[in-house]
């Protein structure tokens, strides 16, 4: 009985998979119309640019909320930046998603292989329900968007080579490694997009800076004995993962640690690191599950210390006339998209001379 309860569900699945897709043109909003098909937007002000695709949206039906990471923060943080007045529904550079070579860049054929399963997939995002969707489902309804957020972290890249800041609402999936993913975490978007701009010159040294409460253990693993590319990680060092990957530098802290304490390491780390490794492209990994109330993690940060934070990182890079690419990482609480928004608001205003527009 149980046996065909689970095929009457996957057929239902099936079926609405196939079925659904024939209404969302009538019903997407005003921002999935104009930000579904990839396009190029505008630079705004003095050299930024904001790279997002509706299409990062995975929409299972509300099995995508199983996990505890908000996939739907995306669009909040587009729709919020167009209802405070930053840009326009069309200023948004809207992305590719990312190519079977580009994905090549950082993965094996095999890990590629396997996400062919969708067992294998339920496994790396930690929701086991996944499991009982067909291939084709999983492909299109949860894979395509991941691939198109990894596309925004490309394009993002290449144009903060070319502006000074490119910030994808999206990326920054740590956890990912070369032949597995993991802790939701299928592409590893930003070392991906480091590949790809070093194999167009466009850049060969990185400084990257996770932030993310959690140790970007996937991407410590990649960079793993790359001189072009240090790894900087602060970290909660009693949680996931365990055991953790080497990073070029880790600061892995215990609780409690608030602004002060978190600051004081990243001050004292940072501009240090940016003068030796004198990189071609810092990347911000600005993960808000530093916020005191994220239910993952124990650090004490406020929302006025994450924001002042990722302002540090982008005035100490821009001072050295060195082009950051911002993505967006983890975060839990219910907060952590609008702490996100403001921190970008504050980087547009700042590094790029973006005010907020009459409405």
């Amino acid at each position: 009985m149980k046996h065909k309860k689970k095929i009457a569900l996957v057929a239902l699945l099936a079926a609405l998979v196939v079925a659904v897709p024939l209404s969302l043109g009538c019903c997407r909003t005003d921002l999935q119309k104009a930000t579904w098909d990839a396009r190029p937007g505008r630079v705004l002000g003095d050299g930024a640019v904001i790279v997002y695709s509706a299409q990062y949206e995975v929409n299972l039906w509300g099995l995508e909320q199983s996990h505890s990471f908000d996939i739907h923060k995306y669009r909040k943080m587009a729709q919020a930046l167009v209802d405070g007045g930053y840009l326009t529904m069309e200023d948004f550079v809207v992305p590719e998603e990312a190519t079977r070579e580009q994905l090549l860049l950082v993965h094996t054929p095999e890990y590629l292989d396997k996400l062919k399963k969708s067992r294998n997939v339920a496994s790396y995002l930690e929701v086991g329900s996944l499991g009982l969707l067909p291939g084709f489902v999983i492909d299109s309804r949860l894979l395509r968007p991941f691939r198109t957020v990894t596309g925004g972290t490309i394009v993002a890249a290449q144009l903060a080579m070319e502006h000074g800041l490119g910030i994808n609402l999206g990326g920054g999936y740590h956890h990912a490694h070369t032949g597995h993913g993991e802790g939701f975490c299928i592409f590893a978007d930003v070392p991906i997009a480091i590949r790809q701009l070093q194999s167009e010159g466009l850049a060969r040294r990185v400084l990257l800076v996770d932030l993310d409460v959690h140790q970007g253990n996937g991407n410590a693993s990649i960079f793993a004995g790359d001189d072009n590319v240090f790894t900087y990680s602060i970290h909660q060092e009693n949680i996931y993962p365990n055991p953790k990957a080497t990073s070029d530098l880790d600061r892995g802290l215990l609780p409690p640690v608030d602004d002060k304490a978190y600051m004081d390491v990243l001050e004292r780390d940072l501009p240090g690191l940016l003068d030796s490794h004198k990189p071609d492209l810092v990347v911000l990994m600005a993960g808000v599950d530093t916020f005191v109330d994220d239910p993952l993690a124990g650090f004490s940060m406020t929302a006025e210390g994450i924001i002042r934070r990722d302002e540090f990182v982008v005035a100490q890079s821009r001072h050295r006339n060195i082009p950051v690419l911002y993505v967006t990482s983890g975060g839990y609480s219910e907060e952590a998209w609008q702490i996100q928004y403001r921190s970008i608001a504050n980087l547009l205003e700042q590094f790029a001379g973006a005010q907020p527009r009459e409405r």
